[in-house]
C-alpha cells in the first residue's frame, strides 16, 4: 500500500514541479535584444517573439546539422559569429545579407557560387529542406543567426569548447 501511495505522491510532486518550471524557464526577450541590423546602411528591425521562436525552430531543422551553436562543421574557421560574418565579402552581418546568402551562397571571399555544396534556395532541387522555405522563413532564420550572439554571448560560434 505504501508503495502505491509513494508512486502517486511522486507523480503529483513531479507534475507540480513541471508546471512551475515550465513557466519559469520561458525566456521573454525585450525589444532592445530583439533589435537587429537590417542592412548595411544602419537600419534596424525588431523581431517579433513569434519570429524568434520560428527562426530558432527553422534554423535547428534546416541548418542545425552543420551549424550547431553557430559553428560551421565543414570549416570550423568560418562560423556564424558577428566577427566572422562582418569579415566576409560581401559582409553578412545583417539580416538582408544573410537572406541573400541563403538564396545564393558564395565563398567567404564572395568570388564563387557554392550553391551546389551549400543548401540554398538556388539549389532547392538538391537540398529538399530548402524547397518549402519562404522569404519570411529565411527572414526568421537570419534573425535567429543575428539574435543568437546577443543571447548566448561567446558560446555562439565559440567552437568545440562549448559544444
Amino acid at each position: 500500500m505504501f508503495k502505491k501511495y509513494s508512486k502517486f505522491s511522486a507523480l503529483i510532486l513531479f507534475s507540480i514541479f513541471n508546471i512551475f518550471v515550465t513557466t519559469a524557464s520561458a525566456i521573454d526577450l525585450d525589444e532592445a535584444t530583439r533589435t537587429i541590423n537590417l542592412d548595411g546602411s544602419g537600419k534596424t528591425a525588431i523581431l517579433t517573439p513569434e519570429q524568434v521562436k520560428r527562426g530558432k525552430r527553422l534554423f535547428n531543422a534546416t541548418c542545425g546539422a552543420c551549424h550547431v551553436g553557430g559553428v560551421t562543421k565543414t570549416n570550423p574557421n568560418v562560423g556564424l559569429d558577428p566577427e566572422a560574418l562582418s569579415l566576409a565579402t560581401p559582409r553578412r552581418d545583417n539580416l538582408n545579407a544573410l537572406v541573400d546568402y541563403m538564396k545564393n551562397p558564395t565563398t567567404y571571399d564572395g568570388l564563387e557560387s557554392i550553391a551546389e555544396v551549400h543548401p540554398s534556395i538556388k539549389s532547392a532541387d538538391i537540398y529538399p529542406r530548402m524547397r518549402s522555405l519562404t522569404d519570411e522563413d529565411l527572414y526568421s532564420i537570419a534573425g535567429h543567426i543575428m539574435l543568437s550572439p546577443k543571447v548566448l554571448d561567446e558560446k555562439w560560434g565559440g567552437g568545440k569548447i562549448y559544444y
